[in-house]
């Protein structure tokens, strides 16, 4: 299958390019034909092309800015983060996937396929209970202890340290 993509944050110096890869080589291993065009502070790479576009079966945007969709207004678009690009491209992808194969156009958002297990319905197993009443255990006693290394060595520290 042949898809496009953008990946896009305010900067674009680090992450947008981090999701890009992810979501290029993800591509590539599972198959699919794949463009990333990656916008960020100082313009974009590997700008998609009207031919780019036209050919693709579907459009991947993960984006933490504002993307001028007009150009995909007809083909199907899943729309998501910088984060879900980076730890979540096989998602993006399979939303992608199965949008283009079921003829649909317009754009969705990658947050609705997880949208059931974010409702606290209650589902899920005994082991992912456990897990998320352990980490709530573990963040509670994060708020009493101290993070970090030595205050008396931090930059406040050291910045009150020079200006006294």
């Amino acid at each position: 299958m042949k898809l496009v993509a953008i990946t896009s944050c305010p900067t674009g110096i680090a992450h947008s390019q981090m999701a890009a890869e992810n979501i290029e080589t993800t591509a590539r291993e599972q198959g699919h034909d794949i463009q990333v065009e990656v916008q960020g502070a100082m313009g974009a790479e590997n700008e998609l092309t009207a031919d780019d576009i036209d050919d693709a079966d579907a459009v991947i945007i993960a984006a933490d800015t504002a993307v001028n969709q007009d150009r995909f207004d007809h083909k199907p678009v899943v729309e998501g983060t910088v984060k879900d690009g980076v730890n979540d491209a096989e998602g993006l992808i399979e939303d992608a996937v199965q949008l283009a194969e079921g003829g649909e156009t317009g754009t969705v958002e990658a947050s609705d396929r997880d949208a059931g297990s974010e409702t606290g319905d209650g589902a899920g197993t005994a082991a992912e209970n456990e897990e998320t009443t352990s980490a709530r255990e573990t963040d509670t006693d994060a708020d009493t202890k101290q993070l970090g290394g030595d205050p008396s060595k931090g930059l406040f520290a050291r910045l009150r340290r020079l200006f006294s």
